[in-house]
């Protein structure tokens, strides 16, 4: 239940070509394989990481570029939240935040939340979380099966006392026994993908890497990759695929974080959009390292018919911040043109949105409607 293991073959449809061969014999000497998970692991937290990077046929053959997704579902608690969760409980436990008796306190739409459950109580600690209201029921439900203590707060904005982010806060404040896991501002974040998973994506793809794009919600993952790729390769084009809602798209490409054009007014769209966890109107510390080129836009029309989509063409069920980034690969393969490799996340499976994106009643009732799926004409 906590993880969905997936097999997905390559059996060379794509063939070798001049670029792929001429890249790994100049850039990839003594590059050794990632090996996903063989041995013994001694506990939850030497579980994480090492996931499959999956070339996507489907997307691979429309665009005629080279697509790849790392299959971060794969993790033990299903998302690359594992990975930064891992690193802020070790970090913790080595400056002497975390003890005996300690609670964890975090602000998270689920994701995050899980991760720290899992890896928390594996750790002996008690874990409590602030959680927006547009989060699945599934979440919430396998988070309170988990162990965690949930609190749900109403979706407001950044400036009200009231937003989660603040209530987890509060929460710590004047208790030794409270640690803040903090994920949008602890570098512990960052420090998780830009020494684990970028390195991971390096290794797998031998080096021959021509874009990255993501979307991002506290800014680590984008960041930690971003940052790690660039620094391999000046050249890499690193992008940001922002929801809506969000101010990431314009902080990338006009310095201020939205225009007032943009702004999310929570009470259209509340909880019918189905992206937890991406999308903000915060620069967070995590985001701030990030080394990018410039962002797209994705709506939830696209990411609806990109899920299902993946699904009937690839067998991926996947949720709705994976097909996100998987609009955003097409989006860059489509402005890099035909013959590039390009590589994103693919953050969680679709078994946690059953009741929002794969439920034909909840699209009806909020007016979405499958497209056609015989082509990718829906990405606009």
């Amino acid at each position: 239940m906590l993880s969905s293991i997936y097999s997905y073959f390559n059996t060379g449809e794509s063939g070798d070509n001049d670029k792929n061969q001429q890249n790994n014999n100049n850039n990839n000497n003594n590059i050794e394989e990632t090996v996903f998970h063989s041995g013994i692991s001694n506990g939850m937290i030497e579980t994480v990481g090492n996931t499959p990077l999956i070339r996507i046929k489907s997307l691979s053959e429309a665009t005629g570029c080279e697509i790849y997704g790392k299959a971060e579902f794969m993790n033990p608690g299903g998302s690359p939240k594992d990975r930064v969760a891992r690193e802020i409980i070790l970090d913790g436990e080595k400056n002497g935040l975390l003890k005996k008796g300690s609670t964890i306190v975090e602000a998270t739409a689920g994701s995050t939340g899980i991760s720290l459950t899992m890896l928390g109580k594996s750790r002996g600690y008690n874990v409590q979380l602030f959680i927006p209201d547009n989060v699945s029921k599934e979440k919430v439900e396998l988070l309170e099966m988990l162990g965690a203590e949930t609190k749900i707060v109403p979706i407001v904005g950044m400036n009200n006392a009231n937003h989660f982010m603040h209530c987890a806060y509060q929460r710590c404040l004047g208790d030794d026994m409270a640690f803040y896991a903090n994920q949008f501002d602890n570098l512990s974040n960052f420090n998780a993908h830009y020494n684990g998973t970028a390195k991971e994506i390096w290794e797998q793809a031998k080096g021959d890497v021509d874009g990255f794009v993501a979307a991002a919600g506290t800014g680590g993952t984008v960041a930690g990759i971003s940052s790690y790729l660039k620094e391999k390769n000046p050249n890499v084009q690193n992008w940001l695929i922002d929801p809506p809602g969000s101010g990431l798209y314009s902080l990338v490409n006009t310095g201020v974080i939205f225009h007032p054009k943009d702004r999310l007014v929570v009470e259209k769209l509340g909880p019918r959009s189905f992206y937890e966890g991406v999308g903000v109107n915060k620069k967070t510390e995590n985001f701030n390292k990030a080394s990018l080129n410039g962002a797209f836009r994705g709506t939830e029309e696209e990411g609806v018919d990109m899920a299902h989509y993946l699904l009937k063409h690839d067998g991926l069920f996947l949720g709705g911040s994976s097909a996100l980034n998987c609009v955003g690969a097409v989006k860059l393969a489509r402005k890099l043109g035909p013959g590039k490799t390009i590589v994103t996340v693919l953050c969680d499976s679709g078994h946690r949105y059953t009741s929002r994106l794969y439920s034909k009643s909840w699209l009806n009732d909020h007016n979405f409607q499958v497209s056609d799926l015989s082509n990718l004409d829906f990405v606009k």
